[in-house]
């Protein structure tokens, strides 16, 4: 099982908008016969991937064991079931470490596969499971993506002086890393204030990946730039604002989508927003915005995940993490767990989830 995490974590950047999942297919005598990961949407799942393989090795699956990351899908959707593929095949067990939250699926897999004769089982390497998944299980169950707040500070919590500049408060090691929580994620999300000081790319490009994440700005009034370097390929831009898209004709020619979801005081609606980009099948979301748009996820109680990057030098006066308060007790502090702490180059990275 742990193999077959390990070729999930492969699907990174690949599957989306399906889960990543990995198979390995075990002969009775311990030896690995099949292994695949799943491929990008429309193409072949795991299993199938799996027994491609072992069909390439000339190995007979029959009565051999299945160890798959994720309970194998039972509709029949871009691609046909692969708990039909496992059951033609002839396998004799199938282990999967947890069970698919799609509501199309939730056991049917399983259920399929014990009705035809073959041992299930469901529960090992569980958390490990979930944990890659975890966008997944998010939209399938909450109805929107992960949220996955990254902010890099100096170590007394400023994200930029006082004139706005940031570039570069942590080093060469921390932004690639910071790549690879981008790689994971279905879309990045930044604000106009974001875009006006730094006129980001907001796209992959110090790790290798198959494909861009959408790029996301919530842009109230519809400010951006037409010149903005988001604006230009790879990857797809969408602009949410509080205004009617047809003020901004230009955008629309330049390729961007623009959705409007106004909210309260001529601001976006940040719930309407996560749940747009859950019907998109997004299922982590990578926000890198500044400390007014951090604020306002903070304290809207929307962040599901803070990864901070904290930089061994101190700046003084400058903008903070996020912008929220005042608060009036130290009872009415927002509360965090601590996930991992990890030395990346120069910096420190942590990561915190909501007590």
């Amino acid at each position: 099982m742990r193999h077959a995490i390990a070729l999930a974590e492969q699907a990174i950047g690949l599957s989306d908008p399906n889960p990543r999942v990995g198979c390995v297919i075990v002969a009775s005598d311990g030896r690995v016969i099949g292994a695949g990961h799943t491929q990008a949407a429309g193409q072949a799942h795991a299993e199938v991937m799996a027994l491609r393989d072992a069909t390439a090795r000339s190995a007979d699956v029959r009565g051999a064991t299945a160890y798959v990351t994720l309970e194998p899908c039972a509709h029949h959707g871009r691609t046909p079931p692969c708990c039909d593929a496992l059951i033609a095949a002839g396998l004799g067990r199938v282990v999967a470490a947890i069970g698919d939250p799609n509501p199309l699926v939730a056991g049917q897999g399983m259920a399929r596969i014990q009705a035809a004769g073959i041992t299930t089982e469901t529960g090992l390497l569980a958390d490990e499971a979930r944990e890659l998944n975890i966008g997944f299980f998010s939209r399938m169950q909450r109805g929107r993506p992960f949220v996955r707040l990254k902010i890099a500070a100096s170590l007394d919590g400023r994200t930029a002086l006082l004139n706005g500049a940031s570039q570069w408060i942590t080093a060469a090691a921390a932004r690639a890393d910071g790549h690879v929580w981008r790689k994971r994620s279905g879309a990045v999300l930044t604000g106009i204030g974001t875009v006006r000081d730094d006129d980001p790319r907001l796209d992959v490009r110090l790790v290798e990946t198959a494909h861009q994440p959408l790029r996301v700005v919530v842009d109230s009034r519809l400010e951006i730039p037409a010149g903005a370097r988001l604006l230009a390929p790879p990857g797809q831009v969408l602009l949410y604002s509080a205004v009617p898209a047809d003020s901004r004709p230009d955008l629309l020619h330049a390729g961007a989508e623009i959705s409007a979801l106004p909210g309260p005081g001529g601001k976006v609606d940040l719930d309407a927003v996560l749940a747009d980009l859950g019907r998109r099948g997004i299922n982590e979301l990578h926000v890198e915005a500044g400390h007014k748009l951090n604020g306002s996820f903070l304290r809207e109680g929307l962040v599901d995940e803070l990864l901070v990057y904290l930089a061994p030098k101190l700046l003084g006066q400058g903008r903070e993490m996020a912008a929220f308060g005042p608060l009036e007790t130290l009872q009415d502090a927002l509360l965090w767990r601590w996930i991992d702490s990890q030395v990346v180059g120069e910096d420190l990275r942590l990561r915190l989830r909501p007590r």
